[in-house]
């Protein structure tokens, strides 16, 4: 078994229970993941509050100085599954939620783990931002 095949299996097993045990699904977006090596998702919640303010900042910066991290919100009243995105800038102060995975795709970072470390925004207008996990 080839590299990539051992890195779609494991995922795909992690995925299965969070995805309602759906084996047959879980082992496709395992593949489609593993195969891109990396995961882009659109960040929700981006109108939300002052949110437009830190996308409007965001976008004065380098993209490279940009970095942002996932934390899960177990305690979310909303969604006991929800996984916020905080973003930061490097020398800045602090970090911010710019909005959070979406809700669909919660199971999946979970799962990740630290399978695709890398995590980074690709991109944020007034009409959304896009967060990209992996390479």
């Amino acid at each position: 078994m080839n590299e990539l095949n051992r890195k779609a299996m494991v995922l795909g097993n992690k995925l299965a229970p969070r995805m309602g045990g759906d084996r047959k699904a879980a082992f496709v977006q395992a593949w489609l993941i593993v195969k891109a090596g990396r995961l882009t998702l659109p960040v929700r919640g981006v109108s939300f509050g002052n949110r437009q303010e830190a996308l409007s900042r965001l976008a004065g910066y380098n993209p490279s100085d940009v970095w942002a991290v996932l934390v899960p919100e177990p305690e979310n009243p909303v969604d006991p599954t929800a996984v916020a995105v905080m973003v930061g800038v490097q020398g800045g102060r602090g970090l911010y939620r710019l909005g959070y995975v979406p809700r669909t795709m919660a199971p999946v970072v979970a799962a990740l783990g630290r399978q695709l470390p890398r995590l980074a925004v690709v991109d944020g207008t007034s009409r959304g931002a896009r967060i990209t996990l992996g390479a």
